[in-house]
């Protein structure tokens, strides 16, 4: 055999073994608004998994094989989170860390059951994401029913003489937020002055406004995002209003007071518990930080689905989606940046519960 052949036959040899190395790899991803206007907590998401997967990577992969990270952008639009689904699916993806919006993730995650895709959220907080007997869903995160309970009670118990206005944009995270919110109030024997919906993406909602000044609205409780309320709160003011604003968790972006400036101060807004001031995290957040970045928000939460995914993976010995979803429905503990976590036969954390935060300075911190 001539050297021209036995080279060809090394380099064929050489591109099989590649491609072999290359199949090895664990292909995993995250999921999320990359583009539009909640694109602040797609960053979030894609600095925590981008972390994790070095992370893993450096300590060896995970059963020694290396991971491989996909970023998807859904936009929180619900047609787009179904078309990104479909192509991750034909990217053998073992587990999506997302989707953000619970409208995306919903609609996303009957892709995922479909194809016995490990779907961990690190932010959808609708019930009806773990509502619906499909095993491979969970979420590392709490959920509405709990968020809404307490910010109800909170209103009913500090605000019951006010004058209350529950407004949302309609979204499933936003009407389900705001709906359980009312439910909890109206439970404690308040009733709110004002129930209202907007559309989101608007630029100018100086109707919904000079209705609430008209009302003499001292409270206004808004399910949906920080764009919209950011837009909200400052016409407020420009109309001379000093109604009180309250929201919840999606509310965690820094965002907000580039939109609010010093009319955000006193905004409150209920979320999980903070990460990144857990001494446990002192490290990570160091690694953030010495990146110019503040790891806010979904930034370690995604970072933590990761986590209980890869101990999941080791602790069955295999990336077979059937494997994992019995380990996470194990009723094992998993070690994460949210201390130690467990999922209940719907898929949910054993979360820690909400707490307040409140808006000052460019900031918020823990309410007091």
């Amino acid at each position: 055999m001539s050297k021209t052949k036995l080279g060809l036959l090394a380099t064929a040899s050489a591109l099989v073994l590649s491609m072999g190395a290359a199949k090895a790899d664990i292909v995993i991803a995250t999921v999320g608004p990359m583009t539009g206007p909640y694109a602040a907590f797609g960053e979030q998401m894609t600095k925590g998994a981008e972390k994790a997967v070095a992370d893993l990577n450096a300590a060896g992969g995970v059963n020694g094989e290396k991971v491989v990270l996909e970023i998807g952008d859904d936009a929180c639009d619900p047609k787009q989170a179904v078309a990104v689904a479909n192509q991750l699916v034909s990217k053998n993806v073992a587990l999506v860390a997302g989707h953000f919006c619970s409208g995306s993730s919903i609609p996303a995650s009957e892709v995922y059951f479909e194809e016995g895709i490990v779907q961990i959220s690190p932010a959808s907080t609708n019930p009806q994401l773990t509502e619906r007997d499909m095993d491979n869903v969970f979420r590392v995160c709490g959920r509405d029913d709990q968020q809404g309970e307490v910010a109800g009670k909170y209103l009913a118990e500090n605000y019951g003489d006010k004058k209350i206005a529950i407004v949302h944009d309609k979204q499933a995270y936003s009407k389900g937020l705001a709906d359980e919110t009312k439910k909890n109030l109206n439970a404690a024997g308040v009733t709110e002055a004002m129930y209202e919906a907007i559309t989101p993406a608007e630029k100018d909602y100086s109707a919904l406004v000079t209705k609430l000044k008209s009302e003499g609205i001292d409270v206004l409780y808004y399910g949906g995002y920080h764009t919209e309320l950011g837009l909200i709160v400052r016409q407020m003011r420009a109309q001379g209003m000093d109604t009180l604003a309250i929201s919840g968790d999606a509310l965690n972006s820094l965002e907000y007071w580039s939109i609010t400036g010093d009319a955000g101060k006193g905004t409150l807004f209920t979320a999980g518990p903070a990460l990144e001031k857990d001494p446990r995290n002192a490290e990570l957040v160091k690694y953030f930080e010495g990146q110019g970045y503040k790891p806010e928000g979904y930034t370690l939460y995604t970072y933590g689905a990761i986590q209980a995914w890869a101990q999941a993976v080791a602790k069955a010995g295999t990336t077979d989606s059937e494997a994992v979803i019995e380990a996470l429905h194990s009723g094992a503990t998993f070690d994460t940046v949210l201390g130690s976590i467990s999922f209940d036969a719907k898929g949910d954390v054993a979360a820690p519960g909400y707490v307040f935060y409140e808006w000052d300075n460019g900031s918020y911190d823990y309410a007091n």
